[in-house]
């Protein structure tokens, strides 16, 4: 278990590493693919579908589908959906919401409220907003911040190694 949390941590260090090197939508799948990992949810042992909503960015849902979609998340499976208004975000247990759509990051937030919901945006400030993980460029390179608070509030748990890597807001 050691090794694999060893090896989780080098491989999300290499795709930060490597931002300037590939698509950044194929980094931003991998890297909300990796938050994953490190985040646990009030109802991960039940069984079903584990829904992962995409707002915004066609490249980040058709490359998340692709690679995840159906796949095994310990008793549930991935699902991999496009959301077409703010109000699906209340099915999802994770939410990305893209750049060109980070106007509608309110009104998600008004429908995940009281939900675990882990949001993950692309846009300035929304971590200030209440969006628990979001992108940011910092001198170059591509970070994320991580807002505490939001994690608490949405009653998910994130391991400190994650937060280790985090912009902590």
């Amino acid at each position: 278990m050691k090794k694999l949390l060893v090896l989780s941590v080098m491989l999300f260090s290499f795709f930060l590493a490597s931002a300037q090197e590939a698509e950044v939508h194929e980094i931003h799948s991998a890297m909300l693919y990796n938050f994953i990992k490190y985040v646990q949810w009030p109802n991960e042992a039940e069984g079903g579908d584990f829904v992962i909503g995409v707002m915004g960015e066609e490249d980040v849902f058709n490359t998340l589908k692709q690679r995840y979609d159906g796949k095994p998340k310990g008793s549930k499976k991935y699902v991999i959906k496009k959301l077409s208004s703010p109000e699906e975000a209340a099915t999802c247990a994770v939410v990305y919401l893209g750049r060109s759509k980070s106007n509608q990051f309110e009104a998600i937030k008004g429908s995940i409220t009281g939900k675990p919901v882990l949001t993950i945006t692309n846009g300035n400030g929304l971590a200030q907003k209440g969006s628990c993980i979001n992108f940011k460029v910092v001198d170059g390179k591509l970070k994320f911040e991580m807002n505490q608070s939001t994690f608490g509030s949405n009653n998910l748990k994130v391991s400190s190694q994650l937060s280790s890597m985090a912009i902590l807001i």
